[in-house]
């Protein structure tokens, strides 16, 4: 479970294929604090660790988790969105977040509003999932490669959401161009709404 909050924009130093999945070795500032099975959210994916070597470590993604998300697009020295797991102890900054990613989007446009940034984001809309709750909402939360942002022109297959200088340079929402691909998580809450809508 994660929060949507990302701590680290780290940068990728290897990518190694092998058969169906591919092995990711980050270089991060926290190496030291992570253990072996450590759940790790990489642009909004959750990854497990699986090996430490000095300053990075290696996660894999597997078939069905490249598929449904952006890891498979990255190259070495790309920047990936970390958060470790939530702390149940402390505030819920950001929302709700599985780390389960639902699909991808694409970036369809990118404008300066004096000092932040707002990005449009358009997806495939496919109306079965959409009758689940895989859509957004005005002013409700998205979580848009790891990061937990509030939806703002909310459209049936397209969204917008505005981005403080912060984010815009902590995260690798710098490096979003148009025609950038990137990892979308609708918020589990209207999922479950809508599964029990659908019941009643």
């Amino acid at each position: 479970m994660f929060s949507g909050i990302v701590e680290e924009a780290a940068r990728v130093v290897a990518v190694q294929q092998e058969k169906g999945n591919i092995h990711l070795r980050v270089q991060c500032s926290f190496v030291d604090e992570l253990r072996i099975d450590q759940s790790i959210s990489h642009n909004g994916v959750c990854l497990t660790v699986v090996r430490k070597e000095g300053d990075t470590y290696t996660v894999t993604a597997i078939r069905e988790t490249l598929e449904r998300s952006n890891l498979g697009l990255l190259k070495v020295g790309d920047r990936v969105n970390l958060e470790r797991s939530m702390l149940m102890n402390g505030r819920l900054d950001g929302h709700i977040v599985q780390g389960h990613v639902d699909q991808t989007a694409v970036c369809t446009g990118v404008r300066e509003a004096d000092g932040s940034w707002y990005y449009t984001f358009e997806y495939v809309l496919d109306a079965g999932m959409a009758s689940q709750g895989y859509v957004t909402v005005e002013k409700g939360s998205v979580c848009v490669n790891g990061v937990s942002l509030t939806v703002c022109h909310s459209q049936d297959n397209s969204f917008e959401v505005a981005i403080i200088p912060y984010t815009h340079d902590y995260t690798n929402f710098g490096q979003i161009v148009c025609g950038t691909v990137v990892n979308i998580e609708f918020d589990i809450i209207g999922k479950y709404l809508s599964k029990m809508m659908r019941f009643r």
